[in-house]
């Protein structure tokens, strides 16, 4: 196990530069002056030539990358900022704020929209999907199906207006969505979260009870369920004792690539219900063509990614026996 994390841990170290290089270089490839934002509208060619130098714009490109990725470990000075301790992550172009800071201070909105709404996704979506292989040709299974593909066709920026509209501004029946953080008010956080897990969940949920139910009814199909059932095993200790260890691993599987799709959502569901997470961050740097904020958010988002993927990597020890990690 300790190396096999080892080499996961390396691997993921290697993705992680290969994509904040992959991001750093396409930033050069738009054509639009970051310093000249700067400058204002009357600019000499004097003060841009000085901004430019200010924002060690003005070295070869893979001197200005070899900076930005020491600065991770050891820290920079900055000509127009000072110090700026390890991990330092360079500071906005737009802001003029620590990079790192800023997205430390956001990061705790779009963990808890992300987490939140992965529970709801597995909880509801694996319930159900069990629930319909369960009753599977019967009309709770036919109902299950159907709906599972009305959630699969809506989108999250046309669902999440109008379940505000319904839900909050004309019965009331929960608060506008906000961030509360945990520490404060654990129940103000479920309350003013709940409306955004339920609209980033919605589409996932509904792709997770099909694929839920197609894997177990696959699985009741296989020889060990046949083997118990000939043993006198009863058809609820078949189904919830072997067949669903064997349904979860793709399940499990396909979850760790769809965290990626999850952060993605978030983006969108931040921007619908106005939470002020990393994905406002990441919005606001393309706009702004904030190369440092764009490659923070960059860097934090395939970290988590790489981090979760890793983990799930590990679960299929515990729901599977057969898997050994070597």
């Amino acid at each position: 196990m300790t190396s096999y994390l080892v080499r996961r841990v390396a691997g993921a170290l290697v993705i992680l530069m290969i994509i904040s290089a992959i991001t750093f270089y396409l930033f050069y490839a738009v054509p639009r002056d970051p310093a000249r934002a700067f400058c204002g509208k009357i600019c000499q060619p004097e003060t841009l030539a000085l901004i430019r130098h200010n924002l060690g714009m003005d070295e070869p490109l893979f001197v200005q990358y070899w900076h930005w990725l020491a600065g991770i470990f050891t820290g920079r000075e900055f000509v127009q900022f000072g110090e700026c301790p390890a991990p330092c992550l360079g500071y906005s172009f737009a802001t003029q704020e620590p990079v790192f800071g800023a997205i430390v201070d956001r990061f705790p909105v779009t963990l808890s929209l992300t987490l939140g709404a992965s529970v709801v996704i597995l909880a509801f979506g694996i319930m159900t999907g069990m629930i319909a292989a369960w009753k599977v040709g019967q009309p709770l299974d036919k109902i299950a199906s159907a709906s599972s593909v009305v959630g699969a066709s809506l989108q999250i920026y046309f669902v999440g207006p109008l379940l505000a509209f319904y839900l909050v501004d004309t019965l009331q029946l929960i608060p506008r969505p906000s961030y509360v953080p945990i520490t404060e008010n654990p129940l103000d956080w479920f309350t003013h979260l709940l409306l955004p897990w339920v609209v980033l969940s919605i589409i996932f949920t509904a792709n997770y009870t099909r694929m839920t139910r197609s894997q177990m009814v696959e699985q009741l199909t296989e020889d060990y369920v046949r083997t118990a059932r000939a043993k006198g095993m009863s058809n609820k200790a078949v189904f919830f004792r072997f067949a669903w260890r064997g349904a979860m691993i793709p399940i499990v599987t396909i979850f760790g690539v769809d965290l990626a799709t999850l952060l993605g959502g978030a983006i969108i569901t931040e921007q619908t219900f106005s939470l002020h997470g990393i994905g406002e961050l990441a919005v606001r740097a393309v706009q702004n063509t904030d190369l440092p904020m764009l490659l923070g958010v960059t860097i934090v988002g395939a970290a988590a990614i790489v981090l979760l993927n890793i983990v799930v990597d590990v679960l299929y020890a515990f729901i599977d026996p057969r898997v050994r990690l070597t």
